[in-house]
């Protein structure tokens, strides 16, 4: 089953994009401290328990934690910040996103078929 790797620095955040060249990469900005983002990140969870692309990477940014990182990733994907917000990336670039509520299983299931 695949799990999240967290990204932390500028180094990986720069890493996963590239890999988007080879592979679809789901860039998930998560806040620690915000019950929106908790149940997102539930159904986040969920999708990877049930029937998660195989061949796709997935990533996590710590919104608060890693602030940097978060507003750096915005900027260089060119989609305006949100928390929580899913980013599928592919070929190195922001294919698809949405934030809040609107990120469920179902949703990310159809994003990354």
């Amino acid at each position: 089953m695949p799990t999240f790797t967290q990204i932390t620095t500028s180094e990986q955040l720069e890493a996963a994009i590239r890999e988007s060249q080879e592979k679809t990469v789901l860039l998930f900005k998560h806040s620690t401290r915000c019950p929106i983002s908790a149940g997102a990140y539930k159904e986040a969870q969920r999708y990877l328990n049930d029937s998660p692309n195989e061949d796709a990477a997935y990533m996590l940014i710590h919104v608060v934690e890693d602030r940097p990182v978060s507003l750096e990733a915005a900027d260089r994907l060119g989609v305006e910040h949100a928390s929580p917000q899913a980013i599928v990336l592919k070929e190195g670039r922001a294919v698809w996103n949405t934030s809040h509520s609107r990120i469920t299983s179902s949703a990310l299931s159809e994003a990354l078929s």
